[in-house]
This record gives C-alpha cells, sequence and structure tokens, in this order.
C-alpha cells in the first residue's frame, strides 16, 4: 500500500530550469559571502593575540561581523529577504535593539568591572 502523506519534493517543484539555476546561484553566493566572513574572523583570531594593541578593534570587528553574518542567515535561508519592508521592520528592529542594549551593558559592566579590580590592585 503505497503512503499518501509523504510528498516528493523533487517533483513537486514548480521551477524551470532557468529558475533553478537562479536559485542555485543565490545558494552559492550565500555559501560564499559566509565562508569569506568565517575565513577571516578565523584569521583575525588566530594571527593577532590578545596582547596587541590593535585586540579591541578586532573584538569590535567579531562582533560586527558576526552580525552580518547573522542578519544574512536571517535574510537568505529563513527567508525574510522576500518579505515586505514593513514586516521586515517588524522582525528586525527589535532584535537590533535588543543586541545595541546586550552590547552597552556588556561594555558597561565590564568598564564598571575594571575599576573596581583598579581601585582593589592599588
Amino acid at each position: 500500500m503505497e503512503r499518501d502523506d509523504i510528498i516528493e519534493y523533487s517533483l513537486d517543484a514548480h521551477h524551470s530550469e532557468e529558475q533553478g539555476v537562479i536559485l542555485r546561484k543565490k545558494i552559492w553566493k550565500v555559501t560564499a559571502l559566509l565562508t569569506a566572513i568565517t575565513v577571516v574572523e578565523v584569521m583575525l583570531g588566530a594571527f593577532i593575540k590578545q596582547h596587541d594593541a590593535i585586540w579591541p578593534l578586532v573584538k569590535y570587528s567579531f562582533i560586527v561581523m558576526t552580525l552580518v553574518k547573522a542578519a544574512y542567515i536571517v535574510l537568505s535561508f529563513m527567508h525574510l529577504g522576500d518579505e515586505r519592508k514593513a514586516l521586515k521592520y517588524v522582525i528586525l528592529v527589535p532584535y537590533i535593539i535588543f543586541i545595541i542594549y546586550l552590547i552597552f551593558i556588556c561594555l558597561t559592566e565590564s568598564t564598571y568591572v575594571r575599576s573596581i579590580w583598579e581601585s582593589h590592585a592599588n
């Protein structure tokens, strides 16, 4: 007896070969961009040490690159990029505000903790 609840997705695709080529190009573009950003992050982490003077800039660049990767993943793989602009803003703006708030809290608390450590060290 054949099951009727299993969908064969390869047979259910309703697009032409030209559309398939466009979709595959998009997937390769997304993969290349995410791989390039990841390679840059790994190289920065591998070759720049924490005691170097440029390390604070590297930390901020890690934050920015991670946010870019996350946004690109949401826009492409979760298909948010295909939605209307208003829906994009409704979904993304609260997260952006929340991330900025978390970064602010982390930076504020870290400077406070550092000032406490320096005052106890004296």
